[in-house]
């Protein structure tokens, strides 16, 4: 028991003294943890004032440079402001020096206003003087005086307006001829077609002059029969192996010429077979005026053409105008036209159509009466075709006036076909008609002396007196003959009209 006690005195006693002694360290260590946080703490504020004063000195050079930066920019607003107030300044004296300069400026021009007010008013009683004068010298009054001083101004004007005219009209023909040759030409190069003049076959060659009997027939039975079922005549006169087709309509005579060919080789040759040969004749007829109207509508690019207009163009096939056939002429002058209007800028589709059916009225002239131009625009007029191709019909030999640019290259294209050296011939009788009328033309006019058709009648050279025309009267002339043989003729091409004045002076050395 006592051992008991002891053991627990002295473990409450180890107890008590470890527990002291945790105490006094725990103490001992706050109070040193203490001691460094205090120290820390005053390092730390030491730190900080350091670091106020550094900043407070930056915060202070800062502003010291912010003040001398400030009045740096400061003065140097105020020289620049100096300056410009120098310049005003100056300004300001160079304009007050203007201003007096222009004030006395002022005040010499009109002391020389009115000095010239002094001298017009002088002048004015000169030429009163001078007229009064004048008037006694020439013995007439100032009306009169005036009136044959405008008379004289007015001859002068003429003539010099007259000089001036013909020398712009000179040029801008130059001008015009040029740059019209240079299309053409370009035109014509593009398109070289074959100028081999066509003529219509009026002939059936014969194996031998016994065949003209077995056409003739018993009686002349099977040559009525021909010219009954064809509308044509038939010729058999002295011509050796040959029969002649007579027959205004082209179409009828190919037909006829099919048919006399189909009968001279069959050698059946009867009123029956005549009738049965002339059918099958007259469809191959209609197949290839088909064929080569389409043909034309595909060779010229020209496409979606009423079958009407299709069959009119093949008709023409059969259709020559002074030896030319019909049909390639129409052609070309679609061609011409297009290229043109390409040239020109204008609607190339649309000259091409024109220029293709510009002759479609030739087709059908011998049965419809009015000229071919006005036919073929009736006839694209009740098919529906545009006005502008209508007036390209119709404008090309002056039935109604050119509505548009390509109406005027179709007229062009049209007699550049048709005035191409052999695309075109003409009887020897018209050809005498049309130079006796060239010279009579000419010969019309007043002061005309003689004149000359030559060059097979593309150019008129007129001679005429001297003085009952002069230079200037000349040029007027020679237009107006040119005006007169444009609306009196009608003509390929064109046609030169030169007018010649000579003056001689002879005298004797004696």
């Amino acid at each position: 028991m006592p051992s008991v006690i002891i053991a627990a005195v002295s473990g409450l006693a180890g107890a008590v003294l470890g527990s002291g002694l945790g105490y006094l360290l725990r103490e001992y260590l706050a109070k040193t943890r203490f001691r460094e946080l205090h120290q820390e703490s005053e390092r730390l504020l030491n730190e900080a004032r350091t670091k106020y004063r550094e900043i407070e000195l930056e915060a202070k050079d800062l502003a010291l440079r912010l003040r001398e930066e400030a009045e740096a920019d400061n003065k140097r607003r105020r020289a620049e402001l100096r300056v410009q107030e120098q310049r005003l300044q100056q300004r300001r004296e160079s304009l007050d020096r203007r201003i007096d300069a222009l004030e006395a400026r002022e005040r010499e021009l009109q002391s020389r206003e009115k000095g010239i007010e002094h001298k017009e008013l002088q002048v004015e009683q000169l030429r009163v003087q001078v007229c009064v004068e004048l008037e006694h010298v020439a013995g007439m009054d100032r009306q009169e005086a005036r009136v044959l001083l405008l008379k004289s101004t007015e001859e002068e004007t003429r003539q010099d307006l007259a000089r001036v005219i013909r020398q712009v009209e000179a040029e801008v023909e130059e001008e015009a001829e040029r740059r019209a040759r240079e299309i053409i030409s370009l035109a014509i190069q593009r398109f070289a077609s074959d100028q081999v003049a066509e003529t219509t076959v009026s002939s059936v060659p014969l194996p031998n002059d016994e065949m003209k009997g077995r056409i003739i027939g018993r009686g002349g039975r099977n040559i009525r029969a021909i010219e009954s079922a064809t509308g044509v005549d038939l010729v058999v006169d002295d011509t050796p192996e040959a029969i002649v087709l007579s027959s205004f309509d082209p179409v009828r005579r190919e037909v006829a010429r099919v048919a006399v060919t189909k009968l001279i080789v069959d050698g059946r040759i009867h009123p029956a077979r005549i009738e049965k040969i002339v059918k099958k004749a007259q469809q191959e007829v209609d197949n290839t005026i088909r064929e080569e109207g389409e043909r034309a509508a595909y060779e010229s690019g020209v496409h979606g053409l009423h079958p009407e207009l299709i069959r009119l163009l093949g008709r023409l096939r059969y259709r020559t105008s002074y030896g030319q056939n019909v049909l390639m002429h129409s052609i070309e002058t679609a061609h011409l036209a297009a290229m043109m209007a390409a040239e020109l800028g204008a609607d190339v589709q649309l000259a091409k159509e024109g220029g293709l059916l510009h002759d479609i009225g030739k087709a059908i002239d011998h049965e419809v009466e009015g000229a071919h131009a006005a036919i073929g625009a009736d006839v694209a007029r009740r098919i529906g075709k545009p006005a502008r191709i209508i007036n390209c019909i119709a404008a090309h030999h002056g039935e109604e006036e050119p509505q548009s640019i390509e109406a005027i290259l179709v007229q062009a294209a049209d007699a550049i076909s048709g005035a191409r050296p052999g695309a075109r011939r003409e009887s020897l009788e018209n050809y005498v008609k049309r130079i006796k009328a060239l010279e009579d033309i000419a010969d019309s006019f007043e002061g005309v002396e003689k004149s000359y058709a030559i060059q097979a009648g593309r150019e008129v050279r007129i001679i005429v007196k001297p003085e009952a025309i002069d230079d200037l009267g000349a040029a007027r002339l020679s237009r107006d003959i040119a005006k007169r043989i444009e609306e009196s003729l009608q003509y390929p091409g064109q046609i030169r009209v030169t007018v010649i004045r000579e003056t001689r002076a002879v005298e004797y050395a004696k």
